[in-house]
């Protein structure tokens, strides 16, 4: 069983997580320990204090882990970028590989947990009235049905399959546009990306390849401009009203 060290701050959340083998020879299991700190703006300085606490707790170094996962994106743009960052200079002094996940696979992982649902929507509101989405299936490992995408809330249409279970902030962020869909009518929405699934994850894609140098390592962008000016929102604001 690998040591997984995780790191997320794609949104308000920032979580770290530890997974690690717990028991005996016959019977390893793996434990998963975590920490989390509310607040954006406290993000970065957040991360590695809790990063220390988990090493200690656990009684090993850095250097002991086997890799290294942040949740990539998409997200916060600050934040995926501070995971990243984070992510690759402890993986460089250490000399860990890293693994760049995505975080709304991490939140399918939560809601499987929660559920035990194999189909799963997540939606992560991506601000500016927009969302990033995308579509899960559980067939022993995650298979991306609907491949992450950002748009309005109207625009995600996952594939009508039974059982599908939705979760994520972005139901009750806009909660107007998806009323009266039946796949967001029990929405899990509390459900937002963390460090103890990207370390679940992270055991997988450790075993199947997925590692990369930290020098390597990128957040995923979805978005290509984070920011409008106050003429282009007018603009923006003014379409979506259909005025002239």
């Amino acid at each position: 069983m690998p040591i997984i060290l995780a790191i997320e701050t794609s949104s308000e959340l920032a979580s770290c997580a530890l997974l690690r083998a717990s028991g005996t020879d016959i019977d390893v299991t793996a434990h998963v320990t975590a920490r989390e700190s509310s607040g954006v703006r406290t993000h970065s300085q957040s991360v590695l204090p809790m990063v220390q606490e988990l090493l200690c707790e656990a009684g090993i170094a850095l250097a002991d882990c086997d890799a290294i996962a942040f949740g990539a994106g998409p997200g916060s743009f600050t934040g995926v970028r501070t995971a990243c960052g984070v992510a690759q200079g402890l993986a460089f002094g250490a000399r860990l590989p890293v693994l760049p996940l995505v975080t709304l696979e991490a939140m399918a992982e939560a809601c499987r947990a929660r559920t035990g649902a194999t189909e799963v929507l997540a939606v992560l509101d991506a601000r500016m009235n927009e969302v990033y989405w995308a579509q899960y299936r559980w067939t022993g490992a995650w298979e991306t049905v609907c491949a992450p995408a950002l748009g309005a809330p109207e625009a995600v249409v996952p594939e009508a399959v039974d059982g599908l279970a939705a979760c994520g902030n972005g139901f009750s962020a806009y909660p107007e546009a998806f009323a009266g869909r039946a796949f967001a009518a029990a929405a899990h929405a509390d459900i937002l990306p963390h460090a103890r699934e990207l370390a679940v994850l992270g055991a997988a894609a450790l075993a199947a390849g997925r590692a990369v140098p930290a020098d390597e390592a990128q957040p995923l962008y979805l978005r290509n401009k984070v920011a409008y000016t106050s003429a282009e929102r007018q603009a923006i604001n003014a379409a979506k009203a259909g005025e002239p």
